[in-house]
């Protein structure tokens, strides 16, 4: 019996070691003709094996690369596209910069203070105010997701104004769209199955 510990290391585990073996035999062909109907026939199976890939546009290009790892770029076929170079597989991507502006209220979001700018900007009006309402009831319901004990119209209005640096207010007696925890409700089929399941008295 063969064990994987005792097999080489798979360069792309995802395929499995039966693909492996395939490329290996391929590999070995001789014969440029029989070798190039043998890689038509991976290249099939390895799409059939991951069939997320054809999402992408360039699916097929992105299994002929598989394929080239796998035989340690010595595969020498009639393919369609020219092998990735081992430096450019080598090559790690750019790092992406973290945002270095800082949140005041974390619980609010960065989304919460763009659109407060976004409504200082715009003229007085009642299109404005509405806009400034739509704004607290956003920061309401995210204040909601950090604090589920308590949400007081009066604390969003007063952060409303505070992150504004007091350029947007609502009356006090603003009444913001009252925001509850989601209800669990069952579906239909749900409730057939807990009948099914149910203990007969």
């Amino acid at each position: 019996m063969e064990y994987n510990t005792q097999t080489p290391k798979l360069k792309i585990p995802e395929y499995g070691r039966n693909i492996q073996k395939m490329v290996d035999y391929a590999l070995s062909l001789e014969n440029r003709e029989e070798r190039n109907r043998a890689v038509q026939t991976i290249i099939q199976v390895m799409g059939n094996l991951n069939p997320s890939l054809k999402e992408n546009r360039d699916y097929k290009h992105k299994l002929w690369d598989h394929l080239y790892i796998m035989s340690d770029f010595k595969l020498d076929v009639d393919a369609p596209f020219d092998p990735p170079s081992i430096e450019e597989l080598q090559t790690r991507p750019s790092k992406v910069p973290y945002p270095q502006s800082k949140i005041r209220f974390q619980h609010y979001g960065k989304i919460a203070e763009q659109l407060i700018q976004k409504a200082i900007q715009m003229p007085d009006g009642e299109q404005k105010t509405e806009f400034v309402r739509h704004i607290a009831n956003h920061m309401k319901i995210s204040y909601f997701s950090w604090n589920k004990d308590a949400v007081n119209d009066q604390i969003i209005l007063e952060a409303l104004k505070e992150i504004s640096d007091g350029q947007l207010e609502l009356p006090s007696d603003t009444v913001l769209t009252e925001v509850k925890e989601p209800v669990y409700r069952p579906s239909q089929q749900q409730k057939k199955r807990r009948s099914k399941g149910g203990h007969k008295r």
